[in-house]
């Protein structure tokens, strides 16, 4: 096996290496001058669109039909995107393999999955009035230049909000660049506009003159971490600068008599200068090494790297790694590379093995190390295989190592080589698929439909693998074109156990395709009640959704589907869903009676529940402010009961509301009282109180009070009125319905003790002990004593004599002694 030098080039003080990574690329048919070859970051994939600026030969109708290829960078044809729409002016890749297509009258097109499906959204901002002349994109968003000189940012795909910067000089513009947001200190995209002789740096809010005078330019490019710029002037010049236009850091005269077509960073040390069939990589310090190929090459800038592609061979260029250096370099001694010396000479059997593992051994574990950084940094398995070994060797020796990045590396090896093999054609660097992270490689490969290589990677390095059998199943829904049923049941059976399974999102793709029955199929087996619920609405599958949602116990699902049936149905379909569906029902009932008393009529009225649409309208009664309207709402509750024989009472019972309205209503025009929607035995107390007893005696009558209750509200509101002469009178009576206790207490509590006294003889019917009691509590202990003598209760009345003070004492211990027997 060659040694890995064989491939390396000095370019000053540093070497750059030039990697065959695949050949036979394209079909002889096609002839990528004729195309722009736009490539995805970290070795991702190429999209080929024919070069509208130049004349092509005519090879038939169908032949000549505007489209965008996309390969992979081993020349597989992954989707062709037939292309009718307006001219492109930009198309560029995400970071996440997202290919954006930019039209001339400011519609972008978002294709998300390399199979086609896109999302679509406008610059707005006068793009579309005029046009868009050019784009340069980053890593998650894209600028687009105007034919005005106006520039529109968009720094996002998932919710794009197209931004005008601030508004640069008029003039012509001889090229440009831009410096994404991550590398600034602004943290907003900065612009780099070559116009006349000058650089002009535009961001959100203004547009600066970096004051040059040797331009034009007709190449700008940034380094990838934003540091540096490249500018090609007119007579062949290369320039260098700090991004910050202080520093001029090297220059190189091409000497070339004509423009370069493209200009691109290789990593951030190096500059590449591609013309037709020529490339120039320009180092540090004006130092190059040029390379030349058969036919046009094209040049995609990746991280670490670049990419140069003909129609033969696709090669990576990039600064030889210093790991890599260490180890290969000509006439190194560093321990790296005597460890690796040392693994050759193991393997010839040579004493010299252990020579050189002493000569090293203090060093040895940093040499292990270099040798495990360098494997990952190697497109030669051959290599990366010795370099482990010398590893794996080395740390054999050492009495304590830790290997877990040696296993890192070899789990992460195994995983590079499978997707550079040439039938995937993703010929990521180690560098690369760190900064991409493992679970987004995977995610490339699921876009490209290699499902085996995906799930046997996410087993490898145990990553989920519920997305890759979504995607799969989707797919086959929507390419199958088996019967449904058989569809469905080979979805069901080769992911039944698999966990995370969404079949929502199955049923979605199923639904999309127009497969309705496959769709409602497939959401049978999703666990989750929300995530049926909005796809069968969307499909229309309304009473299912409504099941489901019952089902899953979730009042708020529930709320959600019947408020979405109440706006699409008519009411009376809307009911006749909810009839049989007593949770739908009730959960109806509860919302609408604090929101919509209308909905709760209808309900009611269709499921004929007189009483509670009675009930219903009664409340609406008594929130009402006018009698009238009143009367009018305990009418129609009134109407839906009389026709039930069930109902008798509670018809009976408005009625007499309705009439005790009347009369209330009658009583407020006479007398100033506010006697509307008291209930009955207020109004007679409040009559009796303003001292209207006939009509209160009117109103006892009419509505056929009880005497007993009568007498109670007449009681009380004599005492409220202090109407002391009447009560008086009332006292003359010989019989009380209510007896005459509540009078006596009625009284005394009102605090006319005299009138309360002149109930208590009245009081037969109690023991003389409570009689007693009330005598003392209206202050008279001599009728107390009286008392208690006719009941000849001596201990009584020496109980009175110890309460008693002044006269009435002698009159009790008189009363005391008349009980005493004599001696």
């Amino acid at each position: 096996m060659a040694n890995p030098t064989a491939e390396w080039d000095r370019v000053g003080d540093r070497f750059y290496r030039k990697v065959q990574l695949y050949t036979a690329i394209f079909d002889d048919d096609l002839d990528l001058d004729d195309y722009s070859v736009i490539g995805a970051p970290y070795a991702g994939a190429l999209a080929l669109h024919r070069d509208e600026g130049k004349l092509h030969a005519y090879r038939g109708t169908q032949a000549d039909k505007s489209s965008i290829d996309i390969y992979s960078c081993a020349g597989r044809l992954i989707r062709r995107i037939n292309w009718d729409k307006r001219p492109i002016r930009g198309l560029g890749w995400s970071e996440d393999e997202k290919l954006l297509v930019v039209t001339e009258d400011g519609i972008v097109r978002c294709y998300y999955d390399l199979q086609g499906d896109f999302t679509q959204f406008s610059l707005g901002n006068g793009a579309e009035e005029v046009g868009v002349q050019a784009c340069r994109f980053w890593s998650m968003g894209f600028v687009a230049l105007l034919s005005n000189n106006h520039l529109v940012s968009v720094s996002g795909y998932e919710e794009p909000r197209p931004k005008l910067l601030a508004t640069p000089p008029e003039g012509t513009v001889h090229s440009w660049a831009l410096i994404p947001p991550a590398y600034t200190l602004s943290r907003s995209v900065e612009v780099l506009l070559a116009i006349d002789k000058t650089i002009h740096v535009v961001d959100a809010t203004d547009a600066e003159d970096r004051m040059l005078d040797n331009g034009p330019f007709h190449h700008v490019v940034a380094s990838p971490n934003g540091k540096f710029v490249t500018l090609y002037t007119e007579d062949g010049k290369v320039w260098v600068i700090s991004s910050d236009f202080q520093n001029k850091l090297s220059e190189y005269q091409s000497r070339a008599k004509t423009m370069p077509k493209d200009v691109q960073w290789c990593g951030n040390n190096s500059v590449i200068l591609g013309w037709e069939d020529e490339i120039h990589m320009v180092g540090p310090n004006g130092a190059v090494s040029k390379y030349f190929y058969d036919g046009r090459v094209h040049m995609i800038a990746d991280l670490d790297g670049v990419r140069l592609l003909t129609n033969d061979v696709c090669e990576f260029l990039q600064k030889v790694p210093d790991a890599t250096e260490e180890v290969f370099r000509f006439g190194s001694i560093s321990p790296a590379s005597v460890l690796l010396d040392a693994v050759e000479q193991l393997e010839r059997k040579s004493p010299k093995a252990d020579d050189n593992i002493q000569l090293i051994r203090p060093n040895l574990a940093e040499a292990v190390d270099t040798c495990v950084k360098a494997a990952g940094h190697e497109f030669s398995i051959h290599w990366q295989k010795q370099l482990l070994k010398a590893a794996s060797f080395g740390k054999s020796v050492l009495d304590l190592y830790n290997s877990d990045d040696f296993v890192d590396m070899c789990e992460t090896l195994r995983v590079i080589n499978a997707v550079r093999f040439f039938e995937t054609g993703l010929p990521i660097s180690y560098e690369q698929y760190i900064r991409l992270t493992p679970e987004k490689l995977v995610q490339r490969l699921v876009n490209r439909r290699e499902y085996l290589l995906a799930l046997r990677v996410s087993d490898y390095l145990d990553l989920p693998t519920d997305r890759i059998y979504v995607h799969w199943a989707s797919q086959k829904v929507r390419v199958s074109s088996e019967d449904e049923e058989s569809i469905c049941q080979l979805i069901v059976d080769k992911l039944n156990g698999k966990h995370g399974i969404s079949f929502e999102e199955i049923a979605r793709a199923a639904y999309d395709e127009g497969r309705g029955r496959l769709a409602t199929e497939l959401l049978n087996y999703e666990p989750r009640a929300g995530k049926q619920v909005p796809l069968l609405l969307s499909m229309e599958e309304d009473e299912i959704a409504l099941d489901k949602a019952i089902e899953s116990g979730d009042t708020d699902m529930v709320l959600f589907v019947l408020l979405h049936l109440k706006k699409k149905l008519p009411l009376a379909s809307f009911f006749r869903v909810i009839n049989n569906r007593p949770v739908a029902t009730a959960l109806v009932e509860s919302s609408a009676s604090g929101q919509d008393p209308e909905l709760l009529k209808d309900l009611y009225y269709q499921d004929d529940r007189r009483l509670d649409g009675s009930n219903l309208l009664i409340s609406e009664a008594l929130k009402e402010k006018e009698i009238a309207s009143r009367i009018d709402k305990l009418k129609l509750s009134q109407k839906l009961l009389q026709e039930s024989k069930e109902n008798t009472f509670h018809a009976r019972a408005l009625d007499e509301a309705q009439r005790l309205l009347k009369m209330q209503e009658a009583f407020d025009k006479d007398v100033e009282g506010g006697f509307a929607g008291l209930p009955i035995n207020e109004t007679i107390f409040k009559l009796t109180k303003l001292g209207y007893g006939k009509r209160a005696q009117k109103v006892q009558s009419e509505f056929k009070v009880p005497e007993k209750t009568h007498w109670w509200l007449r009681l009380r509101a004599l005492v409220a009125k202090r109407d002391w002469g009447e009560l008086e009178d009332v006292s003359k009576n010989r019989k009380s319905p209510i007896g005459w206790e509540p009078f006596y207490n009625e009284i005394l509590g009102a605090g006319n003790t005299k009138l309360a006294s002149q109930f208590i003889p009245k009081c037969t019917s109690l023991p003389a002990t409570d009689r007693i009691e009330m005598w003392m509590k209206c202050g008279m202990p001599v009728k107390a004593g009286e008392e208690a003598l006719r009941a000849k209760d001596l201990n009584s009345l020496e109980v009175l004599k110890t309460k008693a003070s002044g006269s009435a004492v002698h009159d009790i211990d008189r009363m005391i002694k008349q009980l005493r027997p004599s001696r």
